[in-house]
């Protein structure tokens, strides 16, 4: 995985909408994801081409149609060496406090 390049494509709120398209139903058209997004084909191909590149989007040919389907694993990837380790630190801190007051109470 290379975080930068997934961090590059999740910092754009056109991209982040075009994951959110695809996790509400995988395998849409260019056509089919033009229609959610308020922009000229190209440019949707252009946010397209960045999240392939970042490994978030793979494409399956079915006869003509290009499908594009959300990757999930390079996200999972992120949660587990960026978020993770974070909320694991924020739930001892809560559970620590929830003692310390229970303990009060006693």
């Amino acid at each position: 995985m290379d975080a930068d390049k997934v961090f590059k494509a999740l910092g754009d709120p056109t991209r982040r909408k075009l994951l959110d398209l695809l996790c509400e139903r995988n395998g849409q058209t260019l056509g089919e994801l033009c229609e959610n997004l308020e922009m000229a084909r190209q440019s949707a191909t252009q946010h397209i081409g960045i999240l392939e590149d970042a490994n978030l989007l793979s494409t399956v040919r079915r006869g003509r149609e290009k499908l594009h389907f959300i990757n999930p694993v390079p996200l999972h990837e992120v949660y587990e060496r960026w978020v993770r380790k974070f909320e694991r630190q924020r739930l001892m801190l809560l559970h620590d406090l929830k003692n310390e007051i229970e303990g009060d109470q006693q």
